[in-house]
C-alpha cells in the first residue's frame, strides 16, 4: 500500500448522465492539499458548497449512495469514490454542476482513466489508516446481510452473492490488495434484473439508463407485450429474449461480474469512513445500505479506538533480533533500549523494549516505587526510529542519525517493571536535506502511554 498521501498533479474532466436522474454533468477534478480528504462541490449552486465524503451524510442508499451537506446533495458517488480509492488517492476536490455524478459504463474504469491522465502526486505526509486490530461485525437478519472486518496488513475484501437466481446462482470473489482495483474490479459494471426495471422506471429510477450501463439479468421471462414497452422506455429495438439468461445488450466481462461490481460497491461506500483501511472485509450479500451501516460502525469504532496499537506477538520471528540491532545501532549496554524490530517497512517500524527490573536506572527511580524515566522512554523511540532512518538512505553504514528534536510529547501513563515497551514511528514526511520527521508513539499492551513527534538529523560518518 501506499505510505504517503496522494492526490492528482493537475485538473482533469469527465462528462456524462445521471442513471437515475438522467441529467447530464460535468466532473472537474481538482488537487487538494495534505489531509484535505475527499470532498464534492456543487457550483451549480449558489455560494459552491462543498459536501464532505463521510458516512455520516449519507441520507440516501436506494440503488446508489447520496451525501447532503451545507443544504445540497450529490447522489450515486459509489462508483466514482471507488476509483480514489482504487488509486489510492487520499486527497481531491470534484466540482460538479449537477446533482448526480454519471454512470459513464456502469462501472469505475472511466473514472480511473481520466484520474491517471491527470497523473498522481505524492505528498509530504503520511497516510492516516485505520487499522484494524479486532474483529469488527455487521448483521442484518431482515435483509440475510454480514459484513466484518479482520485484521490484515493490506486493503483486502472478499464479496459474497447470492439472489436466490438461477442464472446468477452463488457468486463470490476477494480483492487481494487495493492495487489490485483497476485489474480486477474496475470494468465490473452495475446489474439490474429484467422484471426490476419497469418499477425502478416508476420511482422516478434509472432514467438515464439506456441498457448499455448496466447488465441486465433475466431470471423471469416476460410475454411480447411487456417486452415492447420495456423497449419502448429506453428507445430500444432490437431487445430480444431467448432464454433465461444476460439481456442481449451486453457481454459479461467476467463470469463472476455482479460480485465484482458488489466488491467495487463495497470500495466505494467504505471511503465514507474517511481514512484509508487497513483490514479484511469479508461480506456477505452486501448493499449499499449495510456498506453505510457498517462504514458508521468503522468510523464509531475509530473514535472510540482513535490509536490502534501494533499486534506483538512474541512468537513471531523478528525482522531484526537484538544480534541484528547491535550490528545497526552504535549504543551499547547500559544505553542500548531495543530489544527486536517487529515490523520495517519504508515508512514504518515497531520495535520492542522488554522493561527489566534489572534495569540500574530503577535503584534511583525510584526505590520502592520503580518507574521508567520519561526522558529514557523517548530515547529508546529515537533509537526505533533511528533504525528506520537507516532503512530509508543509502550507505547507512556511512552515516549516524542524532536526535534533534521532540515536540508535543506527553507521557500518558507511567511504565514499570515487568512491562513491554511496544514503539511505533511514522514518517511524517519524506526524508529532505538529512532531515527525518517521525510520529512516535509507545504502548504496554493496547494502551498509549507516551507519544509526540521527534526530528532526527542524518550525519555522515568522517
Amino acid at each position: 500500500m501506499k505510505n504517503f498521501q496522494r492526490t492528482i498533479n493537475s485538473e482533469g474532466s469527465i462528462s456524462g448522465f445521471g442513471l437515475h436522474t438522467g441529467k447530464k454533468s460535468t466532473l472537474i477534478f481538482k488537487p487538494a492539499v495534505i489531509n484535505h480528504g475527499i470532498k464534492f462541490q456543487r457550483i451549480d449552486l449558489e455560494g459552491s458548497p462543498t459536501i464532505d465524503a463521510d458516512a455520516d451524510n449519507v441520507v440516501a442508499v436506494e440503488r446508489g449512495t447520496t451525501l447532503s451537506q451545507n443544504n445540497a446533495n450529490i447522489s450515486t458517488v459509489e462508483h466514482l469514490l471507488a476509483a480514489i480509492v482504487g488509486l489510492q488517492i487520499d486527497n481531491i476536490l470534484i466540482q460538479t454542476d449537477g446533482e448526480e455524478i454519471p454512470i459513464l459504463d456502469g462501472s469505475s474504469i472511466e473514472f480511473i482513466r481520466c484520474l491517471e491522465k491527470c497523473e498522481l502526486k505524492t505528498q509530504d505526509a503520511a497516510r492516516n489508516y485505520i487499522e484494524i486490530s479486532e474483529k469488527i461485525s455487521f448483521n442484518d437478519e431482515d435483509d440475510n446481510v454480514e459484513i466484518s472486518i479482520y485484521p490484515h496488513n493490506d486493503y483486502r475484501i472478499t464479496c459474497m452473492v447470492d439472489y436466490n437466481s438461477n442464472v446468477l446462482g452463488s457468486q463470490h470473489f476477494t480483492l487481494n490488495k487495493i492495487s489490485n482495483f483497476k485489474k480486477d474490479i474496475s470494468e465490473a459494471r452495475t446489474f439490474c434484473f429484467l422484471h426490476e426495471i419497469e418499477e425502478l422506471y416508476n420511482k422516478n429510477l434509472i432514467k438515464g439508463g439506456d441498457l448499455n450501463n448496466a447488465i441486465v439479468i433475466v431470471d423471469k421471462l416476460i410475454g411480447d407485450k411487456k417486452l415492447e414497452e420495456i423497449s419502448s422506455l429506453f428507445g430500444k429495438d432490437n431487445i430480444k429474449i431467448n432464454k433465461e439468461g444476460i439481456l442481449n445488450n451486453v457481454k459479461l466481462k467476467y463470469q463472476n461480474e455482479p460480485a465484482r461490481h458488489k466488491l467495487l460497491d463495497i470500495v466505494g461506500d467504505l471511503a465514507l469512513v474517511g481514512r484509508p483501511i487497513k483490514g479484511h472485509v469479508i461480506a456477505a450479500r452486501p448493499g449499499h445500505k449495510s456498506n453505510i451501516e457498517f462504514a458508521k460502525i468503522l468510523k464509531k469504532h475509530l473514535r472510540k479506538r482513535n490509536i490502534n496499537a501494533p499486534k506483538y506477538d512474541p512468537n513471531q520471528k523478528p525482522v531484526y533480533d537484538i544480534n541484528d540491532v547491535k550490528k545497526i545501532m552504535k549504543h551499547r549496554y547500559p544505553f542500548l533500549f531495543v530489544d527486536k524490530i517487529t515490523y520495517l517497512d519504508d515508512s514504518e517500524v515497531v520495535g520492542i523494549k522488554n522493561v527489566s527490573n534489572n534495569e540500574p536506572y530503577f535503584n534511583g527511580h525510584f526505590p520502592g516505587n520503580p518507574i521508567m524515566p520519561g526522558v529514557l522512554q523517548v530515547e529508546a523511540l529515537a533509537q526505533v526510529g533511528g533504525i528506520l532512518v537507516m532503512n530509508s538512505i543509502k550507505d547507512p553504514e556511512k552515516h549516524i542519525p542524532y536526535l534533534a528534536g521532540i515536540e508535543k510529547f506527553r507521557f500518558r501513563k507511567m511504565v514499570r517493571p515487568g512491562d513491554t515497551l511496544v514503539m511505533r514511528l511514522r514518517f511524517l514526511t519524506p526524508i529532505k536535506r538529512g532531515i527525518a520527521k517521525m510520529k512516535a508513539e509507545a504502548f504496554v499492551g493496547s494502551e498509549l502511554v507516551g507519544d509526540g513527534d521527534m526530528t532526527a538529523t542524518i550525519s555522515r560518518i568522517e
